[in-house]
């Protein structure tokens, strides 16, 4: 075997066999692919191109997938995340941006987030936020994904008087989602890695049988990129104090994601000394790379994908396993055809336009992310209602960053007139008068 790749991948220390790095990165890519069906549809809200978003998914999470298994050398991939992406298209339609600059504002996180990525700053940013905190975005996160899969499933609607009613449980989209879902949680309790994958299949071939969407093939030549490629703006605007809550929206939650997935993750395959994470700025150097490329490509914030813990369950141990993953996100973008089919949307008598192909997989990821309310610790207020505002303001106002600052504003007050004002960090301290500021003058 060639020295410089011996010596790349550190084989000979790991130990490892080849055999099973390959083995590992593709069940990673199967654990996690399916961010390539849903991340065209998620964004063709905002008028994207659904072909233009699928190629610059597949190419910015193979690009990362690469810089994370050659720069710190770990079994991670990576991916724009869910949550960041409907985070992406919450902040352009509240603030009635086109995709262009929010974009643009991804950038510019991504930006930050390289900076940080050298700086000692990161653990303190991570350190000092309240853990209350951390895990009520993610839990409000995972209700915001899981509203918009009823949503998306015709399960539950927009009702007058109330803010959703149930939708008709006996229609076929529904039932199609059902089914779909169901078929997630089954496979998922037997142990298949790639249970969400064969969810959205499944869905999608009732839905063909059913002509609840169009059939357009499997294999083909990719689609252009050319609809999204560079074309991110910025604007002076952006550097205001009513788009600073914005941007450390977009890179705190990042932050969160990235911090939490390598904990972990480098915790399951033994990758932590003494509680700390070896290359930790190679690997958030790799997240930020991906963040970087992605908006140039023309799509949301990419970060490291907690699936990743499937492939190293199997054993994997190196960087290899990641650009096993990254190659296979290459070789997706001749299968424009089937995400077309499976993005497809079916619009109902009502005029509701419905997805139920995708729908299943949202629910069962925002089952995911809701579990982290477990780690929320009920007992301290202080750190529980902040959290619980994050919970539900999220998914009811339709906002993340929202729902992040009043956490932020409320943790503070109450620490203040508690008379605990001293156990509140600087940064966040920082942080609460920034999202004050901003709601003043916004």
């Amino acid at each position: 075997m060639n020295n410089n790749f011996v010596d790349i991948f550190n084989l000979n220390v790991k130990k490892i066999d080849l055999k099973t790095e390959i083995e590992g990165g593709i069940a990673t890519f199967f654990t996690m692919c399916y961010i390539i069906f849903v991340q065209p549809v998620v964004l063709s809200k905002l008028n994207m191109d659904p072909g233009a978003v699928m190629i610059a998914t597949c190419v910015s999470s193979a690009i990362a997938c690469f810089a994370m298994g050659l720069l710190a050398n770990y079994p991670i991939a990576l991916a724009p995340g869910m949550g960041h992406n409907f985070l992406f298209v919450a902040i352009a339609t509240s603030y009635n941006l086109p995709w262009q600059q929010a974009l643009g504002i991804i950038f510019i996180s991504g930006t930050l987030f390289i900076i940080l990525s050298f700086l000692p700053f990161r653990e303190k940013i991570l350190n000092d936020i309240p853990e209350g905190i951390k895990h009520g975005i993610s839990v409000g996160i995972g209700f915001l994904i899981t509203l918009i899969g009823l949503e998306w499933s015709g399960i539950v609607v927009s009702a007058s008087g109330t803010y959703i009613g149930l939708g008709k449980l006996y229609s076929l989209p529904v039932i199609i989602s059902f089914i779909g879902f169901m078929l997630i949680v089954l496979l998922s309790g037997l142990g298949i890695k790639s249970a969400i994958i064969w969810g959205i299949l499944g869905s999608t071939f009732l839905s063909l049988i059913f002509k609840l969407v169009q059939f357009s093939g499997i294999v083909d030549v990719p689609p252009s990129i050319s609809p999204t490629f560079f074309k991110l703006q910025l604007d002076k605007n952006f550097f205001t104090l009513s788009f600073l809550n914005v941007i450390f929206t977009f890179l705190f939650l990042d932050v969160f994601d990235t911090v939490g997935t390598l904990v972990g993750v480098g915790e399951q395959g033994g990758f932590l000394k003494e509680g700390k994470l070896p290359k930790a700025k190679q690997a958030f150097l790799a997240d930020a790379i991906g963040t970087m490329v992605g908006c140039i490509m023309g799509t949301s914030t990419v970060t490291s994908y907690i699936e990743s813990a499937s492939g190293i369950s199997l054993g994997a141990k190196t960087g290899i396993a990641s650009i096993v993953t990254g190659i296979l996100f290459l070789l997706s973008i001749f299968f424009y055809p089937l995400v077309k089919t499976v993005g497809s949307a079916y619009i109902s008598k009502e005029g509701l336009i419905l997805y139920p192909s995708i729908a299943p997989a949202l629910i069962f990821v925002g089952f995911l992310m809701i579990a982290n309310i477990k780690k929320i610790n009920f007992a301290d207020l202080y750190e529980s209602i902040p959290a619980f505002l994050a919970v539900v303001i999220i998914p009811l106002g339709f906002s993340i960053a929202d729902g992040i600052a009043v956490s932020f504003i409320v943790y503070t007050l109450l620490k203040l007139f508690s008379g605990k004002i001293k156990e509140v960090s600087k940064v966040v301290l920082v942080l609460t008068l920034i999202f004050i500021f901003r709601y003043i003058y916004a």
